[in-house]
């Protein structure tokens, strides 16, 4: 069921996502299915904290939602984003410059090997550009991200996202993120005291539900 003014402020990838209990990826719970439109809630780190429309809320990797056109943010919302690709355009041209200035000392004799490896050492750069589309790699987030020349979207990232050990919220109990509550077979509507369905299912790396 549908919560009453639910408003999505992003949809889950077309491949689907994982998601996890709490912030910690030793946690995780019922995957979330193709673009499931959630509410983003919280970010911490990597992490991010969503809420479906029928109230079920799990910890997914924020970097890879998919945002949902909007109303302009207003300046004090803490979780407006920029899509603007400019920022990071520029950041891949410096990038690139001080690689080209390198290779021209190299191949001039103005370097040697040694300190060119040096002068180079932490230089990431990734462009692709095709027509309007362009994929750029962001290295201060270790992610790709799509453009078409407006915004830029998460495309790939290089790790899962890091563990929060500091004691942080649990997702809670809620409705399962497809429409129904969240039950095994054997939970009856009076499992959890005060909720009328049972918790989030925790799902183990072999596969097994507890």
């Amino acid at each position: 069921m549908t919560h009453p003014g639910f408003r999505p402020t992003h949809v889950v990838p077309q491949q689907g996502m994982p998601a996890w209990e709490t912030p910690d990826p030793d946690r995780p719970t019922v995957p979330l299915d193709p673009l499931l439109p959630v509410r983003l809630v919280e970010r911490r780190g990597d992490w991010g904290h969503v809420l479906c429309s029928n109230g079920w809320s799990a910890w997914v990797d924020g970097r890879c939602l998919v945002a949902v056109p909007q109303d302009p943010p207003l300046p004090d919302d803490p979780l407006a984003t920029t899509a603007d690709p400019r920022p990071l355009l520029d950041r891949t041209e410096q990038a690139l410059a001080r690689y080209r200035a390198a290779v021209e000392e190299l191949a001039t004799g103005g370097l040697d090997g040694e300190t060119f490896r040096r002068r180079t050492r932490g230089l990431r750069i990734g462009a692709v550009v095709d027509g309007e589309s362009v994929w750029l790699y962001d290295p201060a987030q270790h992610r790709w991200v799509y453009g078409d020349g407006s915004r830029l979207s998460t495309y790939a990232v290089d790790d899962p996202p890091a563990a929060v050990r500091d004691g942080g919220p649990d997702a809670g109990p809620h409705a399962g993120p497809h429409g129904g509550p969240d039950v095994g077979p054997d939970a009856g509507p009076d499992s959890v005291p005060g909720i009328g369905h049972a918790p989030t299912r925790v799902v183990t790396p072999d596969g097994e539900r507890r």
